[in-house]
């Protein structure tokens, strides 16, 4: 008998078993299905008591990972509403590390965010929405520039601030500190108020505020023009304005980051009182300058800012090229300059003169503004020791024309060296009146006091334009000039250098062409000069066989050795100096004629005073007293024999020109029969200069 199926129990059996899941798939449902109780459970803990309990848990737990102390003094919630994390804290604080000066990194009176939950374990932080109220923040890096207060991280190494992506936000009474104390920077900002809604904040966000970088302080004025980019996490459009050392500094550029300028290129301009003021700010000194503007492209490349394209004026000259700041264990400038047209009133500076004092009252004035004596000109500003020794710079500056009504001088060529206090001005090259002086500068601050030395080269120079802004006319003078300049003394001032100076100054005057004005007027030839005068030859040339003025200088007094000018009419001699620490000045000159003359004076032109104020004696006492023995001789004998005390016999010795070409000192000059001459003195003043 057949049985069926259904009353098969082993069929039955599998029947059963096989219309059920396999046991491990229950268990997994079964997991999955409390998991998902279990979350909805918490969820719905969380939502109904929006988190509120697990304020102590999360100061705990969020103190403990950062090991920062996180406190909430007020409301706390901290759920899914429903998927995004909504956060509110009144009364957030998060402490600072041990390390920094200020307690808190971060303090809210009232914060309210809802936060991608993803966000905070992967990729770039986003923030659906932001409500931020009386925020206060602190980011401060060490004294070493290594860490940070706000990168959370195990290794002490600080991070870049890494701005989260913002969707909507509300943000008022807020502000932040930022120090740095390697610059030293340090800076106090307030953001004005945020209202923000689906990524759009309207036209610009604003940030003033103010602080000071190194010893200077500054006031700071920036716009967000692209927020909502800003708040998207993208390129940031930034215009920032800053007020320091007397002038106004503009930046403004795209950065690709809210605190990124790496590699970026933003556009600056500067326009202020006086450029030296704003680059003393870093520690680097450069002569004092008038007002001036400059704009420039400016990139970030690690630790070097390099300016490019600069254009721009100071005073009343022009200045282009491009220059580098280097921050590294040493400062480092570097520059490559051009100006077409520099004001000699703007070079002023380049050796102590304040330029605004030069403009309005003169070189004396400007002397006495740098400490300088009553009626002196050298200037007495001290250099700027501890900052040259601070920094090291090279420079190449290329200048077309100086605007200047009495010396024509262009084409200068300037190559800058300093190194640890070690000032070096060489090869400084130009042209003046068609000549060319070349020069080599030192000034080595690294010894005490510093140790200058000063090499100047003229090269042979027309006379007639030389001079032509002094009343010298071209026309009719042919005579050339060259000579050096060679001094080295000890003084952190232009002048306390020259009035310890020792050296030699010369300067050679081959043959050539004056006009006979000049000559007669020095030798006070009035009876040449006359009929000269009358017969309209006044512009007619002489000839200069040679001459020298030369001078040695002792502890800065320098002492005529020799002066002499041999012309085809007459010598010139001269005797006395002058002194570089008084500026006072006591000096001789006489012509004595090579013919017969009447009514010549032949005594000597006095010239007296100081470097301010030169003084001509030209009727000197020797003339005075050979005018008394004329008028005796006129009393006692004829009015002709009052003629003879001015009668120039025309005994001058002429010089050899060999000794005078070779700029050799006084006890090498020979008259042209080859004796000694005694009549230049011995490279020594006659007395004391005062």
């Amino acid at each position: 008998m057949e049985t069926s199926a259904a009353t098969d129990p082993e069929l039955s059996a599998a029947g059963m078993h096989a219309g059920r899941s396999p046991r491990w798939q229950r268990i997994a449902r079964n997991i999955i299905l409390g998991m998902i109780v279990v979350v909805f459970a918490v969820w719905l803990v969380l939502f109904i008591t929006k988190g509120r309990f697990l304020r102590h848990s999360f100061e705990t737990a969020t103190s403990s990972l950062s090991q920062r102390k996180i406190h909430v003094a007020g409301d706390f919630q901290l759920y899914f509403a429903p998927f995004r994390l909504k956060f509110v804290a009144d009364g957030l604080s998060i402490s600072n590390p041990g390390w920094a000066k200020d307690r808190a990194l971060f303090s809210a009176r009232h914060l309210d965010a809802r936060v991608a939950p993803l966000s905070l374990i992967f990729g770039q932080r986003h923030i659906y929405s932001l409500v931020l109220d009386g925020g206060k923040g602190d980011f401060e890096w060490d004294a070493q520039h290594v860490r940070n207060t706000w990168t959370f991280a195990s290794d002490g190494q600080g991070k870049p601030f890494a701005m989260p992506n913002i969707g909507t936000a509300s943000i008022t009474d807020t502000h932040v500190h930022y120090s740095d104390p390697a610059m030293p920077l340090m800076a106090d900002l307030a953001i004005a108020p945020i209202t923000a809604s689906n990524t759009h904040i309207g036209h610009s966000v604003g940030i003033t505020g103010s602080g000071s970088f190194r010893t200077t302080p500054f006031r700071l004025s920036a716009r967000l023009l692209s927020p909502n980019a800003t708040l998207a996490g993208t390129t940031n459009r930034l215009e920032a304005r800053a007020w320091a050392a007397n002038s106004v500094i503009d930046v403004s550029g795209t950065l690709p980051g809210l605190t990124d300028i790496e590699g970026v290129p933003l556009d600056v301009a500067a326009d202020g009182r006086d450029m030296s003021e704003l680059l003393k700010v870093i520690d680097v000194a450069i002569p004092q300058t008038r007002h001036y503007k400059l704009k420039a492209k400016l990139v970030k490349r690690g630790d070097t800012y390099r300016f490019t394209e600069m254009t721009g004026t100071f005073g009343q000259s022009d200045l282009a090229g491009q220059f580098s700041i280097t921050n590294g264990k040493r400062l480092k400038l570097d520059a490559a300059l051009v100006t077409k047209r520099l004001d000699i009133i703007d070079a002023a500076p380049f050796i102590g003169y304040n330029p605004d004092v030069v403009a309005t009252k003169g070189a004396v004035a400007a002397a006495a503004a740098s400490g300088a004596g009553s009626q002196r000109v050298l200037p007495d500003a001290s250099l700027p020791v501890a900052m040259l020794q601070r920094f090291d710079a090279s420079l190449d500056w290329k200048i077309g024309i100086v605007r200047s009504r009495n010396v024509p001088v262009s084409d200068i060529s300037l190559a800058l060296s300093l190194d640890r206090g070690r000032l070096a001005l060489s090869p400084l090259t130009f042209s003046m009146a068609r000549g060319d002086v070349s020069s080599d500068l030192v000034f080595d601050t690294r010894e005490r006091p510093s140790a200058i030395h000063y090499d100047i080269r003229l090269a042979s120079t027309p006379m007639g334009r030389l001079l032509a802004g002094y009343g010298v006319a071209d026309s009719g003078t042919t005579g050339t000039i060259h000579g050096r300049i060679k001094l080295d003394g000890r003084g952190d001032t232009i002048h306390d250098s020259l009035a310890s100076a020792s050296g030699r100054i010369a300067f050679v005057m081959p043959h050539g062409t004056l006009w006979t004005q000049n000559a007669q007027l020095a030798e006070l030839d009035l009876g040449t000069f006359v009929s000269k005068m009358f017969q309209g030859k006044l512009k007619k040339p002489i000839e200069v066989n040679c001459g020298l003025i030369a001078f040695t200088v002792r502890n800065g007094k320098a002492a005529a050795d020799p002066i002499l000018i041999d012309t085809s009419k007459n010598v010139v001699t001269g005797r006395g100096g002058f002194s570089f620490d008084t500026e006072a000045v006591d000096m001789a000159f006489r012509a004595d004629g090579k013919k017969f003359s009447l009514f010549s004076g032949q005594s000597p032109v006095g010239l007296g005073g100081h470097f301010a104020q030169p003084k001509l004696q030209v009727i000197s006492p020797q003339l005075l007293g050979r005018a008394g023995a004329g008028i005796g001789l006129a009393v006692v004998a004829t009015p002709v024999a009052g003629l003879l005390a001015f009668v120039d016999p025309g005994d001058a010795k002429s010089a050899a020109c060999g000794p005078v070409l070779a700029g050799a000192r006084a006890n090498a000059q020979r008259t042209s029969k080859g004796k000694p001459r005694d009549d230049v003195g011995h490279g020594q003043t006659d007395k004391v200069v005062d």
